[in-house]
């Protein structure tokens, strides 16, 4: 009998694929695009930015935040997204180090 998908691999590994997995849609990567820009946005700023339904872009922040992409900080009514410098540098580490892409200054 096989071992699952995650089973006998690292904690690290299997921690930074549902990342890279949560980022393998074109809305989410426009979201956290737009975040890098304009930090600390409501999700009606995003909405702007998307051809989506508010739902929609709501279940696309809640998957971004799932992962630890992102940080919400409640104000009132409002949410305000913006990123999670911590995880991004956890991702851009893995691919810079671990998978070997030549950094930027490199290439």
């Amino acid at each position: 009998m096989g071992i699952t998908k995650t089973q006998g691999f690292s904690f690290k590994i299997n921690d930074l694929a549902d990342i890279l997995k949560a980022m393998g849609n074109p809305a989410r990567l426009k979201i956290l695009q737009f975040l890098m820009q304009a930090p600390a946005s409501s999700c009606g700023e995003i909405l702007e930015v998307l051809p989506l339904a508010q739902s929609t872009v709501s279940k696309h922040l809640s998957e971004l935040k799932r992962v630890k992409l992102i940080k919400g900080k409640s104000k009132g009514n409002n949410i305000y997204y913006s990123l999670n410098v911590k995880t991004w540098d956890k991702v851009k580490d893995f691919l810079l180090t671990d998978i070997m892409l030549p950094r930027e200054e490199e290439a």
